[in-house]
């Protein structure tokens, strides 16, 4: 009968089969590319917070790259008619945001004084300039093309902005959806890509409530509305919660990136992204 411990008593996986030697093999940190993800914090002062800084906004920065993977498979399956594949993946994305949203109970840990032993380290730099986030609005209808200007000197990454603006947003394909069923939806709606946020129009007013008084004929429709409320009302709590800690931490001064910090983060909080569907629960 093995013995499944060493001498001294010490559990052996090997017994059990574990594989124990990688020289020739892929191993977890190999497949994971975990050498270049944990040397990818460099901080530029000895603050000790500074790692906890970093840290918070790459994390974040991976989870906005699962969220945008997420979005273009979700217009996809939309365009395409497949609304229960759909379901589940913008079911995903409002699951990541529920991820990016308990980041920043980590992130309030942080104190002012804290914050202040590295702030003047981070030179012009700011989330305000976070390419992904950009893309993710972009994608979700927030199409504000000034924002572009901000990576004007990555013309890789004034590409991607461009190739996003070239697309249907989130809502605009769903408001095509809506238009294969039978629904009235004026042609300008989804003809082409919007270039400007989504403004509420009667017409689509009136769609969503005809949905929503018969959701059973229009089960598809009805479903993947409230899975757009789902997903903007994660959305809205990122922003509240990302305005809440900028206050807790640095009060009313302006951003690092040049912002009015607070004030314009509290601008944030007036977007609506599918007004439409936030506003038909009084109309019913």
């Amino acid at each position: 009968m093995t013995d499944e411990k060493e001498p001294g008593g010490a559990y052996n996986p090997a017994t059990e089969g574990a594989e124990m030697a990688f020289a020739d093999k892929m191993s977890y940190g190999d497949y994971l590319g975990l050498s270049r993800i944990l040397t990818a914090q460099e901080p530029l002062s000895e603050a000790p917070d500074e790692l906890l800084f970093i840290i918070q906004h790459q994390t974040s920065e991976l989870w906005m790259k699962l969220m945008l993977h997420e979005l273009d498979a979700a217009r996809t399956a939309i365009i395409e008619d497949h609304m229960p594949q759909a379901m589940k993946l913008l079911a995903r994305v409002s699951r990541i945001m529920e991820q990016l949203n308990s980041a920043w109970d980590v992130l309030r840990t942080m104190t002012p004084s804290d914050y202040t032993q590295f702030r003047d380290d981070l030179g012009l730099s700011s989330g305000f300039q976070s390419l992904q986030y950009r893309l993710i609005e972009y994608a979700l209808g927030n199409r504000n093309v000034a924002m572009i200007k901000p990576h004007q000197h990555e013309p890789e990454s004034v590409a991607l902005l461009n190739g996003e603006l070239e697309r249907l947003s989130l809502y605009q394909v769903v408001l095509d959806f809506a238009r294969r069923q039978g629904l009235d939806v004026p042609e300008t709606v989804t003809a082409s890509p919007s270039a400007e946020p989504h403004k509420e129009l009667p017409e689509i007013m009136e769609l969503w409530q005809t949905v929503y008084r018969d959701p059973s004929r229009y089960w598809a429709l009805y479903e993947v509305g409230e899975k757009l409320v789902d997903l903007e009302d994660y959305f809205r709590r990122w922003r509240f919660n990302h305005v809440t800690t900028v206050e807790r931490v640095i009060g009313f001064k302006r951003g690092t990136g040049g912002t009015g910090g607070v004030s314009y983060l509290k601008r944030m909080l007036e977007v609506e992204l599918f007004p439409e569907l936030w506003h038909v629960r009084t109309a019913l």
